[in-house]
């Protein structure tokens, strides 16, 4: 789901934030100074026979103590208002698994939507005959940060930021005015806050994307960031607008300009997916946008949910000529 890429972005650009946000006290015992490991190939191992099309994004991080040992944290984030059926067993079986593959234990975290606090979320158990399995695992609600704005204004930790975003993404669906308002006060907090240039591009991306405006509102928004910028001498996202995100679909300074809605969709998702593409393995945009025109609308969905997955490029590629050698057969039957 291309919905859950920026949620993969910016907590591979902002792990350590995002320990020390949710997690504080796993955060204090990390010597950060050695750096940490994202193992998706090793992740993929012990997931391969999970179900497609998940709607949750799962990253497998190796991470160095300050007394010296090594650490694998399996994170879990759901961004879904719903609990997700068997979570708390899906957990369980994950961490042991990577116990059982590689002899290493795992520290699992999780972070998700709004969840009834009655629901049972962070648990497992099982108990027969007086053998007795039990599991736990921390549990961050998002839902929880709705009475806690004033803390989240005044934090410095980007994450912060994320976590008003989504929290404002859903008070506002269906309020368009309310989201423009909102959007731009968010922003406004960005410049204030004292954000690195970077750091702003990247919140400035994720805010776009998950607070997404109609074509007029979205002009109107993007006047007053100009203004914004002008205003504060940090021309910080407007310099780089071209790298801009719309409802998940790159879009440019001609952003308006009319053409087909479903071929405009595909074209955007194939624009940011090579942008994607481009940037995680160090490749061409413009050589990646040529090899996913070769895709149809749902395979691209899915190597959108899926992008993140893959270690190496070759293996991105291989998967798309798979796609459309499928693709192929298919319409000649």
């Amino acid at each position: 789901m291309i919905i859950l890429l920026p949620w993969k972005e910016v907590l591979e650009q902002y792990f350590q934030e995002f320990m020390a946000f949710f997690f504080p006290d796993a955060h204090a015992e990390i010597d950060w100074s050695k750096g940490y490991e994202f193992l998706d190939k090793e992740f993929q191992k012990i997931t391969k026979d999970a179900a497609t099309g998940r709607r949750y994004v799962d990253k497998l991080v190796k991470v160095f103590l300050l007394n010296g040992d090594e650490t694998w944290g399996l994170v879990h984030t759901d961004i879904q208002n719903e609990p997700e059926p068997g979570f708390s067993e899906r957990m369980y079986i994950y961490n042991y698994r990577i116990f059982d593959k590689y002899r290493r234990p795992a520290v699992s975290f999780a972070v998700i939507g709004h969840v009834p606090k009655k629901a049972r979320i962070g648990k497992y158990d099982r108990k027969k005959w007086g053998c007795e399995v039990r599991f736990r695992f921390p549990v961050i609600r998002l839902s929880a940060y709705a009475k806690k704005r004033e803390q989240l204004m005044k934090s410095g930790n980007p994450f912060a930021v994320v976590v008003m975003a989504h929290l404002l993404a859903q008070e506002t669906a269906g309020k368009t005015e309310n989201r423009l308002h909102e959007k731009l006060r968010i922003i406004r907090h960005l410049y204030r806050k004292g954000f690195s240039r970077q750091d702003v591009i990247n919140l400035f991306r994720f805010i776009d994307w998950v607070m997404a405006l109609p074509e007029r509102e979205d002009e109107i928004f993007r006047d007053e960031v100009l203004a914004i910028e002008k205003e504060k001498k940090m021309p910080y996202v407007t310099s780089v607008e071209r790298i801009g995100f719309k409802r998940g679909v790159l879009v440019g300074e001609k952003r308006g300009e009319a053409r087909g809605e479903a071929r405009g969709k595909k074209e955007g998702q194939i624009s940011l997916l090579a942008k994607l593409i481009a940037r995680k393995y160090k490749s061409r945009a413009s050589e990646e946008s040529r090899i996913l025109k070769k895709l149809g609308m749902r395979d691209i969905s899915g190597l959108g949910e899926k992008l993140f997955d893959f270690e190496t490029l070759d293996e991105v590629h291989a998967w798309i000529e798979s796609r459309v050698k499928q693709k192929g057969s298919a319409e000649k039957e």
